[in-house]
């Protein structure tokens, strides 16, 4: 089985760089992103629209390239998680996650027994397809399983130290737009309550030796958050990237 270098280069204490996917699933995006230097990969399923079949493909196409794919789920439910996990995503990303009940769930959908209660099925895609003896195999799943736990309400801030402090979950991700929504101070990222809260999460992550997450819509804000703390930041997504250049280098032809 594949490892996740990603996951063991956070729990020693290092910093992975990544990119979001919503929009742009060819056959060549995890390569484009590899080269461009990106560690991993977040594949969008809660507001994309895309459906297994489509992160199958995109798990295929990861394979060779050194890029991890991750994807983010719909929900709290062992139904949208665990074929996920066998279509061979090494990471799992849960939105919404706002109490210590709902992390000790979510951790033990992620990983087999004893740690946890994952279905077993093998020589499928999560396992490359091969044969042998499922017990090492086990093992190496949950080892390589990246958890994060998606911290985005005013209730998750709250409770975020028992989310994070929950054992098999690897990462709290600050969800910074549904965050000041549900503070009622909706986009305000300079508001001092939502300063409070990002930097909650950070000191929360840091006690408990785990790294918090962020996605980052341009180079200064991401190393705002690198100085509180964060050490798995996303840069943008793909629409937006692509959009923004887009836009700039038209931008720059008319001589604006």
């Amino acid at each position: 089985m594949q490892d996740n270098p990603v996951r063991a280069k956070l729990a020693k204490g290092g910093t992975a760089f990544g990119q979001m996917a919503f929009e742009f699933f060819t056959p060549g995006l995890c390569q484009i992103m590899a080269n461009a230097g990106a560690e991993f990969v977040i594949l969008d399923t809660e507001h994309s629209g895309v459906g297994i079949e489509t992160i199958k493909s995109q798990v295929a196409y990861a394979r060779g390239t050194g890029l991890v794919p991750i994807v983010r789920v719909t929900g709290t439910h062992y139904h949208l998680i665990a074929p996920m996990l066998d279509a061979g995503v090494r990471g799992i990303m849960v939105p919404m996650v706002e109490t210590a009940e709902q992390a000790r769930k979510i951790a033990s959908w992620c990983r087999y027994r004893p740690r946890g209660v994952r279905g077993l099925a093998f020589g499928m895609p999560h396992d490359d397809y091969e044969g042998g003896s499922h017990i090492p195999k086990m093992k190496a799943a949950n080892e390589r399983t990246l958890v994060i736990a998606l911290i985005e309400t005013a209730a998750g801030i709250e409770n975020v130290d028992a989310i994070v402090a929950t054992p098999g979950i690897d990462v709290g991700w600050m969800g910074h737009y549904d965050l000041t929504n549900s503070m009622g101070i909706d986009g305000q990222f300079d508001h001092p309550r939502y300063k409070a809260a990002a930097k909650k999460l950070a000191k929360a992550c840091a006690k408990s030796g785990k790294p918090a997450g962020f996605l980052c819509g341009d180079v200064k804000t991401g190393k705002q958050y690198l100085r509180w703390g964060y050490r798995m930041l996303c840069y943008g997504t793909d629409i937006a990237v692509y959009q923004q250049a887009l836009a700039a280098g038209i931008a720059g032809l008319k001589g604006k």
